[in-house]
């Protein structure tokens, strides 16, 4: 403002003309010559970390393996166990869970008799537990 006319000044000392605000000229914002571009895709991991993680797909893709990592899921458990909630003979459920072991989603510890299987850890039963919420949306 100008000490003697009580309006704003303008750039280089002079008013702006009574009524008006002096605003600056907006920034151009550059055009976008690909404004509907793909976002830039994630890296693609190594072929042997890509190998492992087509094992372990493979491992989980019989239907008895499912349904043995989602109880698993709840609990260890040993053969007849699974056996009896299954609903399967004993020899399936062992050659499933010789799968399911060397594949490294299960491990067994025995105890006396029994050999008592649980999941190495939670991260496969979480691909297995969206894989049947993903089936049962149809």
């Amino acid at each position: 403002m100008t000490a003697d006319s009580g309006t704003p000044a303008r750039e280089g000392g002079a008013p702006a003309p009574r009524g008006r605000v002096a605003v600056e000229a907006p920034t151009p914002i550059p055009h976008d010559p690909f404004p509907y571009r793909a976002p830039l895709a994630p890296a693609v991991p190594s072929r042997p970390v890509l190998d492992s993680a087509g094992e372990l797909l493979r491992a989980l893709a019989a239907p008895v393996r499912i349904a043995i990592v989602l109880q698993l899921r709840e609990s260890p458990r040993c053969v007849h166990e699974l056996v009896d909630t299954l609903g399967v003979t004993q020899p399936l459920v062992s050659q499933h869970l010789r799968i399911l072991k060397s594949a490294g989603v299960v491990r067994g510890e025995r105890t006396g008799r029994e050999v008592i299987y649980e999941l190495v850890d939670d991260h496969l039963a979480r691909i297995v537990v969206d894989a049947v919420a993903h089936a049962e949306e149809g």
